[in-house]
């Protein structure tokens, strides 16, 4: 059997239509194996890696929480958290937020805790290693050293146990705490009594698919243990722009204060590593196979439902559609046998059943 890896993209609300992309390939396949309380997702990997939305799904995924039940979370709970989005231009509303924009942040950061906490409870990153026997890489940024951090279940003995009593709460908190978004991530060390504060991961690993790697390699030890990298997007938008000459003269307005250069930062990274997990594949003495779910491309009319704070009804309705679509898409691939197809299809298929509520698979 091959090891197997999820590796899940950050993308801030866009975590609902992640979560319903596995909710309905889930029910398609619980259906067919004449599953009543669907699958265990989380049970059919060795490895788990997210950054921020995807380190909340990944870490549902890894405690046996049900993506269904994970998109419930956005929808009920993305107002709290979000409650002031981003000002889009210069004006009255920009001048509000310099002074209300903290408070905001503060309040949705306790939304996002509570909301958290009523998934996860107080399960810690050792306990789901020892009781679901599944690794966890989840990344961020500690702002004491601005260097990347990785909170790790203890399958790496590298870390000497050093992140074994953080919460999955914490952990989440930490890896989500994406800059002018949301507040920073203050977290109490578990051991020691002292606190870091964390940044989002997806300022150096949106795409978590090269930690992924990496973790992978390390972790299987057979040389002939074929290696499958399953990599789950966001519904990222679109990128790029047609810049004119004469307008390359960029202030603080035409930046928007820093937002969007923090998403060229992020979508280039996202490509680039794809890009170099790709071209390092050939070169591996293990055999690595990177499969990337599929996706339909993005209709224009999903353009304005596509940033990281993005709480409409209509706007969580939309990604809520596309990742139905995209869902068929992906069962389409599994029907016409293509070389992913297959691959989804096997992972699919060895996914036990998830238990009933209260049964002995949730930590």
């Amino acid at each position: 059997m091959a090891f197997r890896v999820l590796s899940i993209d950050g993308g801030g609300m866009r975590g609902i239509y992640t979560a319903t992309f596995l909710a309905e390939v889930e029910r398609s396949f619980a259906q067919r194996r004449g599953f009543k309380h669907g699958l265990d997702i989380g049970k059919a990997f060795s490895l788990i890696v997210g950054t921020s939305t995807g380190a909340i799904i990944g870490c549902g995924l890894a405690k046996g929480v049900s993506p269904s039940e994970m998109a419930i979370l956005y929808k009920e709970n993305g107002a709290s958290i979000f409650r002031k989005k981003m000002p889009s231009s210069a004006g009255p509303n920009l001048m509000c937020q310099m002074f209300t924009r903290p408070t905001a942040l503060a309040e949705g950061d306790a939304a996002l805790r509570k909301a958290l906490s009523e998934v996860f409870g107080n399960t810690t990153v050792r306990q789901i290693w020892e009781e679901r026997h599944i690794a966890l890489a989840i990344t961020a940024v500690n702002m004491a050293n601005f260097r990347s951090y990785i909170f790790k279940t203890p399958h790496d003995y590298g870390t000497n146990h050093r992140d074994d009593n953080y919460t999955l709460v914490d952990v989440c908190q930490a890896s989500s705490a994406a800059p002018l978004f949301r507040s920073l991530a203050a977290v109490d060390h578990p051991d020691n009594g002292n606190y870091d504060v964390f940044a989002d991961g997806g300022l150096w690993a949106n795409n978590p698919v090269i930690v992924a790697l990496v973790e992978a390699l390390q972790m299987s030890q057979d040389d002939d243990e074929e290696i499958e990298i399953f990599s789950l997007g966001s519904c990222g938008k679109p990128e790029g722009e047609v810049i004119k000459k004469d307008s390359v003269h960029r202030g603080l307005k035409e930046w928007k204060f820093g937002g969007i250069a923090a998403g060229v930062s992020i979508a280039a990274q996202e490509y680039a590593f794809d890009m170099i997990g790709s071209k390092l594949i050939p070169y591996l003495k293990k055999k690595v196979n990177i499969i990337r779910f599929p996706a339909d491309k993005i209709p224009g009319a999903m353009l304005k439902y596509l940033e990281l704070d993005e709480t409409r009804p209509e706007g969580l309705d939309a990604l809520v559609r596309q990742a139905r679509q995209d869902a068929s898409t992906c069962n389409s691939e599994i029907r016409n046998c293509t070389p992913n197809g297959n691959a989804i299809n096997n992972l699919f298929n060895s996914m036990p059943e998830r238990p009933a509520k209260g049964g002995s698979s949730n930590v």
